[in-house]
């Protein structure tokens, strides 16, 4: 970990982010909107493995963002891609090390909650970890809290600020429970029926192991999913992988305002 952050701050020099964005499937757009970027290839930072998803780039990018410094990670690693939890939150774990205190995650997620149509966006006001992994089993890494308190994974306060900027652009913002799975499977209906009673209302295959994480290290946290399908059984349709990407295209735009509304309005 303090290789990989020294070899990021080496490339980007004086700058000094305060904000990390977690780019989702579809979703790296949002790299391209930043202002000055100064990219650096996961193939240049040390322990920090290429994705193989496609719509997942593999680079972070630094640059500005509603008049903030902010870093972009474009490529997740996902448990489904053989990943451990560590290695799967190892790039939040690297943006503590560099300073980084507030985190915006994102994701392209299946609607579970009915009355969701495709492209709506969701804010996460909790999740549920249903990956049956945690990136905090084994010896405890310095700064580091040994059991973190997870009764506000996602920060009220970003949040109350998340619905003002929605609210002001005119944006419809869904609010709810997010459930990741493990993958790389789609869940099957009866696994959709089971998250419903659980109470959750969008699933997906990331963001809940980053949380937890950043949790661990004290780091305030927002996140949203774009629902890019209904889930498994909910009508009847088949699921794939290329709607999701198509449909995550096409919301990014509303997505990104929010964003940049919100990264706008955070203190400095």
């Amino acid at each position: 970990m303090d290789a990989a952050a020294g070899a990021i701050r080496a490339a980007l020099g004086a700058r000094r982010p305060t904000v990390a964005i977690v780019l989702g499937s579809g979703l790296g757009y949002l790299a391209e909107r930043l202002a000055e970027p100064v990219r650096i290839g996961y193939g240049d930072i040390p322990h920090f493995p290429l994705p193989t998803v496609i719509g997942h780039a593999g680079e972070l990018v630094c640059g500005t963002l509603g008049g903030k410094m902010v870093l972009a990670q474009s490529g997740r690693f996902h448990l489904y891609e053989g990943h451990s939890a560590a290695v799967a939150a190892l790039p939040v774990r690297v943006f503590a090390a560099l300073g980084i205190g507030t985190l915006i995650l994102t994701n392209a997620a299946g609607g579970i909650r009915r009355t969701f149509s495709r492209g709506a966006l969701m804010m996460i006001a909790d999740q549920i970890n249903l990956s049956f992994r945690n990136p905090l089993i084994g010896p405890v890494l310095p700064g580091e809290e040994r059991f973190p308190d997870m009764s506000d994974p996602y920060d009220p306060e970003l949040r109350k600020l998340a619905r003002e900027v929605a609210q002001a652009r005119g944006l419809r913002l869904e609010e709810g429970v997010y459930v990741q799975m493990l993958g790389p499977s789609y869940e099957t209906p009866a696994e959709v029926r089971m998250a419903e009673r659980l109470g959750a209302d969008a699933v997906g295959m990331s963001t809940a192991v980053e949380v937890i994480a950043a949790r661990a290290r004290g780091m305030r946290c927002l996140g949203f999913s774009t629902i890019t399908n209904p889930a498994a059984g909910i009508t009847g349709e088949r699921l794939d992988h290329a709607e999701v990407m198509e449909v995550a295209k096409r919301v990014a735009g509303d997505l990104e305002r929010l964003v940049e509304g919100v990264v706008g309005e955070l203190s400095p």
